[in-house]
């Protein structure tokens, strides 16, 4: 099976470094708060351009961690697109505000626009957005923040699958009010285990989130705010430190594939990611669509030892955890009709252009092309 990422040949190379590093970790047994936290998060501020980077559990947590220190409170309503991973409308659910779906842009897979603003006109209730920027390329952050700016909300950046993309030169995760970002171990830049981090310029909502994050206290055994367990492991920061250098090449391998890609693909009956000019694409995924529908492509490039997935197989609207907010089939034809349609194929920096070749083989096979 060719994977959608390979893990071991990505270690291989570094192994000796992130051997090293974890070996200071535990001769020191500082394996909470130890010095590699503050170390990473002030490489990943420098990485990203943002004033202020908390390193926390994992990306789920980041999330929940900026909607609370934006002030978003229990019964708030926050809009999320439909489509898209069930972490992002879970971390607004768990703090007791109240997920608003909106429709995608078909081409990008991203947050309408346009459905955001239908839903703004209609909800009076709504504090804030967060806008998905899905598969390793941004939404569109101009439109999202004029009507963050009109409807007064705030923005908050779901950056799980895009740190490293650029939106009109500025990295991902730093144009909104604050963004959470994912390291778990199948992201661009993934840790060992679950890994996150909260990105933001405003120092106000830095301070709330570093409280938050810690069990409510900055002086240990004096809580002045309900917190929680969200802090981020020194083995975790360790690897994230080594793994960060080598970030900017290894997406622009997978840049590199999904060009090759998009060469051999091209004029068969399947769709190519489309990228606006106002983002960059790091391809976190690699996501084609076939009119006819994904599920007979996925088996047979199973059959030949190609894996691949569809992500996302049913829209949050849909998802049996969501009922209560009482949507129905068709409130999203856009989600839906993508959840049917879509099809990722490895797009990982380790591919081989045997390995590449042999995946567009399969699929025109597929197609009869």
């Amino acid at each position: 099976m060719i994977p959608l990422l390979d893990l071991r040949k990505q270690t291989l190379p570094i192994r000796s470094e992130i051997d090293a590093v974890i070996k200071k970790v535990v001769d020191n047994c500082n394996f909470v708060f130890g010095k590699e936290i503050e170390d990473f998060e002030i490489q990943a501020a420098q990485y990203s351009g943002a004033k202020f980077a908390l390193g926390v559990s994992n990306g789920t947590d980041a999330l929940r961690l900026g909607l609370l220190a934006s002030g978003i409170e229990s019964g708030d309503r926050v809009i999320c697109p439909a489509f898209t991973y069930y972490a992002t409308a879970g971390a607004i659910a768990s703090i007791g505000a109240r997920p608003v779906f909106a429709d995608i842009d078909p081409r990008t897979y991203n947050i309408s626009p346009e459905s955001l603003e239908k839903i703004l006109k209609n909800n009076k209730k709504v504090k804030a957005v967060i806008p998905v920027h899905l598969y390793g390329q941004c939404a569109d952050m101009d439109e999202i923040m004029r009507l963050g700016a009109k409807y007064k909300l705030k923005v908050i950046e779901d950056t799980a699958q895009a740190f490293g993309a650029e939106f009109r030169g500025k990295k991902a995760g730093t144009i909104g009010d604050c963004s959470g970002v994912s390291f778990f171990p199948g992201k661009n830049l993934g840790a060992f285990g679950d890994a996150g981090m909260l990105l933001t310029n405003n120092k106000k909502i830095f301070e709330k989130a570093r409280v938050l994050h810690n069990q409510g206290n900055i002086e240990k055994y004096f809580h002045t705010e309900l917190g929680f367990n969200h802090r981020l492991d020194t083995l975790q920061a360790a690897v994230l430190s080594v793994k960060i250098k080598h970030l900017d090449n290894w997406n622009e391998l997978r840049q590199k594939n999904a060009a090759y890609y998009n060469q051999k693909l091209k004029g068969l009956a399947v769709v190519t990611p489309f990228v606006p000019a106002y983002t960059t694409h790091i391809y976190h995924q690699y996501t084609l669509r076939s009119n006819s529908g994904n599920k007979g492509i996925i088996e047979h490039l199973r059959d030949k030892g190609v894996d691949s997935r569809v992500y996302y197989p049913l829209p949050l609207h849909l998802q049996k955890c969501f009922s209560y907010l009482g949507y129905k089939k068709g409130a999203f034809p856009e989600a839906e009709k993508a959840s049917r349609q879509v099809f990722s194929i490895p797009v990982h920096p380790d591919l081989t252009r045997e390995e590449l070749d042999y995946i567009c083989v399969s699929i025109k096979e597929y197609l009869n092309a």
